[in-house]
């Protein structure tokens, strides 16, 4: 049995199982520790969320918060939780998540100078973030029907 439950084939060397497990651990850390940190103090990404002009700020940082943390925490499970049956749709509403704030919060293109770049450097890793999760779904998918 694969070490990684629900992931690789099933003559898979271990190592790669082991590797593709810590890789999608530290990939949804990002989430994870976003999302500890709003819930211990809401209140810089709720600053954020009014200078973007987000209506009901106060409410949508709860669900902020469910997605990056309960959304991580079941990437991060994979294949202990419910056989992975999950992964890839959390996956993809990460990438979806993802979407979302690099268009509210990255917009480097209404930037110039340092900030722009800065942004754009963010925008751009956000958009590796997703890359790889797209992997991680595409994978757990494939796997799932029997590929």
């Amino acid at each position: 049995m694969p070490l990684v439950s629900g992931f690789a084939p099933q003559n898979a060397p271990s190592q790669v199982n082991l590797m593709f497990q810590i890789g999608r651990i530290v990939l949804v850390s990002l989430f994870v520790l976003g999302g500890v940190d709003k819930l211990l103090d809401p209140n810089p990404a709720l600053a954020q969320m009014r200078d973007v002009g987000l209506p009901m700020a106060e409410i949508l940082i709860w669900p902020t918060i469910a997605v990056e943390l309960g959304l991580g925490l079941l990437v991060a499970a994979g294949g202990w939780l419910a056989g992975g049956r999950f992964v890839a749709i959390a996956a993809l509403a990460l990438i979806a998540h993802t979407a979302a704030v690099n268009v509210l919060f990255h917009d480097f293109w209404t930037m110039e100078g340092a900030q722009a770049r800065l942004e754009l450097s963010l925008f751009f890793k956000n958009v590796a973030v997703a890359g790889a999760l797209a992997m991680v779904a595409g994978l757990y998918l494939a796997r799932r029907n029997g590929a």
